[in-house]
């Protein structure tokens, strides 16, 4: 059994509904991610559940920061680093699927090249 298979999932902050991250702004099946904010290391399921509960502004995570895991798979509580998410559209751990539409949003979480 590996390290990341004995510890707890991380804490999720914000108005989570369910168990697999998801909250009361994105809550359909594939809604399944929690983003790791650069601002405080913490974990909320989005960007507007950050906003409405965290006491300070939101910062993006830097270009050159891809490689820290600050995107936590619902479905597994695997952490996937920046550049892994950003590259695919499934859990590579479990297979669960993220919602696409989440890309819309990649520039509130991460700064973005050119």
């Amino acid at each position: 059994m590996t390290e990341r298979a004995t510890r707890p999932a991380p804490r999720v902050l914000g108005r989570v509904v369910d168990d697999m991250t998801r909250c009361v702004h994105y809550r359909i099946e594939v809604d399944i991610v929690a983003m790791r904010f650069a601002c405080c290391g913490e974990y909320y399921p989005c960007h507007l559940c950050h906003e409405e509960t965290a006491d300070h502004p939101a910062a993006k995570w830097p270009v050159a920061e891809r490689d820290h895991e600050a995107v936590l798979c619902g479905a597994c509580s695997a952490e996937l680093t920046i550049a892994a998410y950003l590259d695919t559209t499934e859990c590579p751990k479990c297979g669960a699927r993220f919602n696409e539409r989440c890309r819309l949003h990649t520039h509130l979480y991460f700064e973005t090249e050119g």
